[in-house]
């Protein structure tokens, strides 16, 4: 009998929820587990796979975790906390070891209550079964936190700090990924703008399934000419390639998240885009597909998805138009706060101009902690806690002003100024910038824009008839400054849709 690598000593389980696990074992094994005074029991099926499940359990910490079949397995110092999955791309998987300020928090990171496991870079065709474990579950310490994903010990302290409750990290990353090989196929299917991707992957699937049934003869026998070469001491020529049968879709999701599917857990932060730069509503459906899918695999309903839109790159340009570079795809991560349970980190503010030519910036303390803003405020009763910049959210015109009405506005709105990981500070001489304005001939001009109470009154002296607002739409925003008062920047915006 034994486990998925995802079960080690030390590991986090979800709280509050059924406590499940599973594995394999010769058929018919009778295989049972206990923890925290809970048990259950069951029989492995005909091709050896078992799962059981025991009731939710609220607490508890350095519990062991006994799974018997005709062998026994004991799993130490397991904890009852909440887990979350941080996934996405090189600035998710960056560690904490390099960030901005890494030394302070690596000597004080003895944090026993938070813990993480590391996955490996894996695809697959099909859905996998074993987690592809690089670190097993570690406990954080001065002594390992600094290979820990950066912003998930960020926002995993905080949470953790303000809380009290253990978190669990599961590290599943994978720099320079686009958006596409870690959505599930049923995801695909729950959206009608990618229903010809999902047909074109399904046909995928099809043709590497023949390739493979056709090619099984051939590997037969050079599987046995090489066992007679190893015995000869000569080496065999290997037969023509496999075909892999990873396309756009799926292949990352299918080995690096879908193993631990039947584990309960609390929700997914997630940091990407980058790879997927380029594009605009195309990739609001993308997440679209990305979250639906995770959802329906692990079935616990519109678990929290919090994701981060994509910091300042390159240099500024002085076009008031914008449009340029990431815009459009800060605008579909905008969009996707229209899924259930979603939010969002803005982090256009994080990145000084020195390390504008660094698409791997090291401020990840603002990333983790605006990210838990969004987890203290909906997930652990903490509704006190402002967890978004403002969000633009209407626009009126009258006498030539356009003006702007928004969300999360918190204590009010100021012109703010940060530096460096320190909070962001009203500049009571400074001048709100970035914002541009267009008539109906669609000409942009750069604005001036004041704050009035909780609003934004915006004005040019060459538009006179204005029907169009931007806010730091462009690829590097450098010197936008719209904050609420709790020190949280505005999301770059357009009312057009030119």
């Amino acid at each position: 009998m034994r486990l998925p690598r995802y079960f080690t000593d030390h590991m986090v389980l979800q709280r509050d929820q059924p406590v499940r696990v599973w594995g394999w074992a010769e058929a018919g094994e009778e295989v049972s587990a206990s923890v925290a005074g809970k048990s259950a029991a069951t029989k492995a099926d005909d091709s050896g796979q078992w799962k059981l499940e025991m009731p939710a359990i609220s607490s508890g910490e350095n519990l062991e975790l006994i799974v018997k079949g005709t062998n026994t397995l004991i799993l130490k110092n397991v904890i009852m906390g909440d887990i979350w999955v941080c996934s996405g791309q090189s600035n998710m998987e960056m560690s904490l070891g390099g960030c901005l300020g890494d030394a302070e928090d690596i000597q004080s990171a003895n944090l026993p209550k938070i813990r993480r496991i590391k996955f490996n870079h894996e695809q697959s065709s099909q859905p996998g079964t074993e987690a592809p474990t690089a670190t097993p579950w570690q406990v954080c310490s001065p002594a390992t936190v600094s290979g820990f994903t950066a912003v998930g010990f960020y926002f995993a302290r905080e949470v953790h700090q303000k809380t009290g409750v253990p978190i669990g990290l599961v590290d599943s990353n994978w720099g320079g990924t686009a958006i596409e090989p870690w959505v599930a196929l049923e995801g695909l299917g729950m959206v009608e703008a990618l229903q010809a991707a999902l047909a074109a992957r399904q046909a995928e699937i099809t043709a590497y399934q023949g390739a493979l049934t056709s090619s099984l003869p051939e590997m037969e026998k050079w599987i046995a000419q090489t066992r007679k070469s190893l015995a000869a001491g000569t080496a065999t020529t290997p037969p023509p390639r496999m075909p892999e049968g990873i396309g756009s879709y799926s292949g990352m999701y299918n080995a690096m998240i879908h193993p631990i599917v039947p584990a309960p857990i609390k929700g997914a932060l997630w940091y990407q885009g980058e790879s997927n730069g380029d594009e605009g509503t195309s990739y609001f459906h993308k997440m679209s597909a990305l979250i639906g899918g995770w959802r329906k695999q692990w079935g616990l309903g519109d678990f929290p998805f919090y994701f981060v839109q994509l910091a300042s790159f390159q240099d500024p340009i002085e076009d008031p138009a914008g449009g340029n570079g990431w815009a459009r795809l800060r605008e579909a991560q905008l969009q996707s706060l229209a899924l259930p349970h979603t939010g969002m980190a803005v982090i256009t503010d994080t990145v000084p101009m020195a390390e504008r030519g660094d698409i791997h910036p090291r401020n990840k303390y603002d990333v983790g902690s605006r990210l838990a803003q969004w987890a203290l405020a909906k997930d652990y009763g903490q509704t006190s806690v402002v967890c978004s910049g403002p969000l633009c959210k209407a626009m009126t015109v009258a006498e030539g002003k356009a003006r702007l009405e928004f969300d999360h506005t918190g204590s009010g709105l100021m012109i703010g100024k940060k530096e460096g990981r320190s909070p962001a500070v009203e500049d009571t001489h400074g001048k709100l910038n970035r914002f541009a304005i267009a008539g109906a001939d669609r000409k942009w001009h750069w604005a001036n824009a004041v704050i009035e109470k909780n609003a934004v009154i915006v004005a040019s002296p060459e538009v006179r008839d204005p029907v169009a607002v931007r806010y730091a739409f462009e690829m590097n925003p450098d010197g936008s400054n719209l904050y609420n008062r709790e020190g949280l920047p505005a999301s770059p915006f357009r009312t057009d849709a030119w």
